[in-house]
């Protein structure tokens, strides 16, 4: 909570959500004067991170909300936000990614539901979480959507992420294990449901793109 400060060594997985313009600029001080040494001690030693929306946006260099003051951010992801102004639609709707970094054989395809107002456009220094397939990522722009440092994360997606993307979860706890006892294997769990959430969503923008590379559906349960 706000006053809380972090260690790396408290936490196994770290996820910060999002919120209104609003409520970034409360917490830009408590950011920066309480938290900002263990967030980024956290991400340089490689506890994995999973950044939504307005998190997500403080933890690049900067985000310029259109209205008021620009807030700085951490500098932790290589990236700035800039909001266009309340006359430019919102980024709203279910998103399908190509997840670059998917595991080797497993399913690459990420959904979600976004809802921004900034724009996010990532540096050289970093790399994407995923493309584009359908709605807006990042920006609308250039087609990436999120990006990845180290094992940390950030993205637009959420609506509920990780429940729709078994395969995510499993990584970030995959991560975590290895991590901590240097093994990232998983006992194989029943998640047909959470696969028929993910399809959902494909089905869905199924009118408007093909699912990614055909590799959609899991394999009779993800390892979690």
């Amino acid at each position: 909570g706000v006053g809380d400060r972090i260690g790396s060594g408290e936490f196994d997985i770290l996820f910060m959500g999002g919120g209104q313009d609003g409520d970034q600029q409360f917490l830009e001080d408590d950011l920066f004067r309480v938290k900002a040494d263990g967030l980024r001690g956290a991400v340089h030693d490689g506890v994995p991170v999973l950044a939504v929306c307005g998190s997500y946006q403080l933890l690049g260099h900067y985000y310029d909300p259109g209205t008021g003051p620009r807030l700085a951010g951490l500098g932790i992801f290589d990236m700035h936000t800039v909001h266009p102004g309340l006359s430019v639609r919102r980024c709203i709707g279910d998103v399908v990614v190509d997840w670059i970094g998917a595991p080797v054989g497993g399913p690459s395809s990420v959904v979600g539901f976004e809802n921004h107002g900034g724009r996010t456009y990532i540096g050289s220094g970093a790399r994407a979480f995923g493309r584009v397939v359908s709605g807006n990522g990042n920006n609308g722009e250039d087609g990436t959507e999120g990006v990845v440092q180290a094992n940390a994360i950030g993205t637009y997606l959420h609506g509920s992420l990780l429940p729709k993307n078994p395969h995510l979860a499993d990584h970030l706890i995959g991560m975590a294990l290895a991590r901590q006892t240097g093994s990232a294997k998983l006992e194989p769990l029943d998640d047909h449901l959470e696969w028929q959430a993910h399809q959902t969503i494909l089905d869905r923008r199924a009118s408007h793109v093909a699912p990614v590379g055909g590799r959609v559906k899991g394999s009779g349960g993800s390892a979690r």
